[in-house]
């Protein structure tokens, strides 16, 4: 079956197809109408896509866009309540995922798990304990949303400033709030909906009386956005009066003209008040970065500075609380590519190459040729510092080594991974492995939880697998491990046969044919004298 499309970028796996690791159980014939529903609707789609659109007249065409939009929001609302119901059973830790969202992403292929989860959150029928299911939060935008007349964009912008509602506000005229901006998000778009919201609020609240701390508490949030194409990441969040309050006072003092400016040496940092004021009215003359550019180095410069001064501590999780970095030899003498840090991000090796400048450096050295005791049997429990750093450094030990998690290496633990320490397990960097607090507590002997160990050979030697147990009497899982593709070498395959696509190898010519022969190609080397004084006779003759 093909997947289902959805206007925010949702990919689905075909419903037919049973989860990995779900067992055979789940293959068995389904009680269900559902699938067979799913079958009928995808069968509608194809010859949807197979019909003749030029046909339509004008008008038609129109109403028939119009038609698709509202299918597509009613389909995302199903396929968040089939979410919903995923989280009521428990799936995901049953199949050994660490959370909903990281379900969501491995096995859903939802591309924006929290966003999906804020529509549920809103609009979602989720269970009581008792198994009854509860009324939305929002129960007529829920019921607009189920029939498409709103769509995932309107659904956030509405429920922004529901959400944004004080808590002082009255029940009923919050119930009646949320009707008039369901209705409105059915008439009007996003950016229009944003503007009558607002004047919705400052109807309910005209004086400002009914806002305290406690609203301001609630909505307080910093979110730094996935890195895009350039390694650049977006900053949004609410700020609360305070934190804006010293925001400002900190871009007063550090994002002043000429001072903690990246691309000139010369350019003073901190405060304004320590500067040289004849250094920093040179550097001010030289500064062309925009008011927006120096907030962001004024910003860049204090955490550094908080850094330096070790106000973060000593340690986090076994790592020294510092910018950790692993990069590729290759790259590093090329001078391209990325670096991963221990938190999961990258930075281009220009980056990386200038802040090793001045960084202390810890040297990721493996079994074979270190100095460092990685290797410590029964005679310590916890990794160690080192340990930690060699594992970090390992391929893919920048992540959770549990299959399909992406927890980075500053939120993980370190597992025995051969044998848990408390049945005689060795704190031996070949036994350790990566695995973050959720998918650490699943490991057990039960069934549903997890089996590990090491790879010994093969070219995944040295890799920790995990195997979920299985029921009893049944056929055991396969053993899985976390294997982050390679991107350069997929890249460079693809670009190999992009090219010889576009530049295939010239055509080998085939042998010139000869058109003409001599009297001597013809004529057999003669084998006597008789036949030679023949032989010369006739090439007379010819001549």
């Amino acid at each position: 079956m093909a997947e289902p499309r959805a206007s925010d970028g949702v990919d689905a796996a075909r419903p037919d197809a049973a989860p990995a690791g779900s067992g055979s159980a789940d293959s068995a014939v389904s009680l269900s109408e559902v699938p067979g529903l799913l079958a009928e609707l995808d069968a509608v789609v194809d010859r949807l896509a197979a019909a003749d659109l030029s046909k339509c007249t004008d008008a038609e065409l129109v109403a028939v866009a119009t038609a698709q939009e509202r299918t597509i929001n009613q389909m995302v609302f199903q396929g968040n309540r089939q979410i919903v119901e995923i989280s009521d059973r428990d799936v995901p830790r049953s199949m050994g995922y660490r959370s909903l969202p990281n379900f969501m992403n491995a096995v859903l292929r939802v591309s924006h798990p929290a966003r999906r989860r804020g529509q549920m959150t809103a609009t979602g029928q989720f269970r009581h304990l008792d198994g009854q299911p509860a009324e939305p939060k929002y129960p007529t935008l829920a019921q607009a949303f189920a029939d498409g007349r709103v769509g995932p964009a309107h659904l956030e912008t509405t429920v922004e400033f529901l959400d944004a509602l004080p808590h002082q506000v009255p029940h009923d005229k919050k119930v009646a709030a949320e009707a008039t901006l369901a209705g409105l998000a059915c008439e009007h778009t996003p950016a229009e909906i944003g503007e009558l919201g607002q004047r919705l609020l400052d109807n309910l609240d005209p004086d400002g009386e009914l806002s305290d701390g406690s609203d301001r508490k609630r909505r307080r949030n910093v979110w730094v956005n996935r890195q895009d194409a350039q390694q650049m990441s977006k900053l949004t969040g609410h700020l609360d009066p305070e934190t804006r309050a010293l925001i400002e006072t900190l871009w007063a003092v550090w994002a002043t003209p000429g001072l903690n400016n990246p691309d000139d040496p010369d350019s003073p940092t901190g405060g304004v008040d320590d500067a040289d004021p004849k250094a920093l009215e040179a550097a001010a003359g030289r500064d062309l970065r925009s008011p927006a550019q120096r907030k962001h180095d004024a910003l860049a410069a204090l955490l550094r500075a908080v850094f330096d001064d070790g106000l973060l501590g000593k340690s986090h999780r076994g790592l020294p609380v510092q910018l950790i970095i692993k990069a590729d030899l290759n790259d590093l003498i090329r001078e391209s590519g990325v670096g991963i840090t221990a938190t999961g991000s990258s930075l281009p090796m220009a980056d990386v190459i200038r802040l090793a400048a001045d960084a202390q450096q810890y040297l990721a050295v493996f079994a074979d040729n270190s100095a460092i005791p990685l290797y410590f049997g029964q005679a310590k429990r916890l990794a160690t510092r080192a340990q930690r750093l060699v594992s970090f450094a390992r391929p893919d030990g920048h992540v959770c080594s549990a299959p399909d998690c992406d927890q980075p290496a500053a939120h993980v633990e370190m597992h025995h991974a051969v044998r848990d320490f408390a049945d005689g397990g060795n704190t031996d960097i070949v036994d350790l492995a990566p695995a973050c607090g959720p998918h650490n507590r699943m490991v057990g002997k039960n069934p549903g939880q997890f089996t590990t160990g090491v790879y010994t050979d093969g070219p995944d030697a040295g890799r920790v697998w995990w195997r979920r147990n299985s029921e009893p009497d049944a056929p055991p899982n396969p053993q899985q491990h976390n294997r982050r593709p390679d991107i350069a070498a997929l890249f460079l395959r693809n670009l190999e046969q992009a090219r010889a696509r576009i530049h295939p190898p010239p055509a080998q010519a085939p042998p010139p044919q000869r058109k003409h022969y001599t009297l001597t190609e013809m004529i057999p080397q003669p084998t006597s004298a008789v036949e030679a004084r023949l032989a010369l006779l006739v090439f007379d003759n010819k001549r």
